[in-house]
């Protein structure tokens, strides 16, 4: 089976929509759509019609879309078992090691609490994909609004566990001043420099900056090296527990 193609979809203000299509099938899903009019521009540009929605978490910038597509497209809704009473209507709800499909194609899924307790992300190894919403993001991590530092570092730490050429999907095009803020904790790392360069090219020239590489996150991203010797030290907690260093670099960026 051939790889999905993946189409991503700006929305609001800072958001990202992502269009997967089975060019075989025909099959087309839409991963949390914070609006329904970018959504159905891009499936008409392209000759597409919706036949899923898939939700990471329920805040209303990323379901926000949910009920005018179903609406239009009778199309089932796929989501957290966690979050069933904060999305309205889904149709199916998935947990930690479900598989579900995903416009055909089989989609491992992990429970990423930390941002929201709910928070679910779907790997589609076929198409070396993930879909994190705003656990994982390019260069930084989502706000931990409703759980710990514990939880949100184990969710890291199994989303840095995939295969290391996984791209990562966020949900936001964050990466520039999430950037700036890894520079501020580790700047003398060569990559890092090399990276946010590179960022600030893209961004110049109206590009996104999404999707990364886990590769490219590991090496570079703060947040998952929190259990590194030299991050520990940058950030004043050298010989601390991993959990506490990525506490501490939650709590910088929050005020960065």
């Amino acid at each position: 089976m051939a790889a999905l193609e993946i189409v991503l979809v700006p929305a609001l203000s800072d958001n990202y929509v992502y269009l997967l299509h089975d060019a075989g099938t025909g099959a087309t899903a839409v991963v949390d759509p914070a609006e329904a009019e970018p959504v159905e521009a891009a499936l008409a540009a392209r000759g597409w019609t919706l036949t899923q929605i898939v939700n990471t978490h329920h805040h209303h910038d990323h379901i926000g879309g949910n009920e005018a597509l179903k609406a239009k497209y009778g199309v089932p809704v796929v989501g957290p078992r966690a979050e069933t009473a904060r999305i309205p209507d889904m149709d199916k709800t998935v947990g930690d090691g479900d598989t579900v499909e995903v416009a055909g194609h089989k989609a491992t899924v992990y429970e990423t609490p930390g941002h929201t307790t709910g928070h679910i992300a779907f790997h589609i190894p076929d198409s070396d994909a993930l879909f994190c919403g705003d656990t994982l993001f390019a260069l930084g991590c989502g706000r931990m609004f409703e759980g710990t530092p514990a939880q949100f570092w184990q969710s890291l730490s199994t989303l840095r566990a995939l295969p290391p050429q996984t791209r990562i999907y966020c949900g936001h095009e964050y990466t520039q001043s999430n950037a700036r803020f890894a520079l501020s904790v580790d700047g003398g790392n060569a990559k890092l420099k090399a990276r946010a360069a590179e960022i600030d090219r893209k961004r110049a020239a109206g590009e996104p900056t999404v999707p990364s590489t886990l590769a490219d996150e590991l090496d570079t991203n703060p947040f998952l090296r929190a259990d590194d010797p030299a991050m520990a030290a940058a950030v004043g907690k050298a010989g601390a527990a991993p959990v506490e260093v990525f506490a501490e670099i939650r709590r910088r960026k929050d005020s960065f």
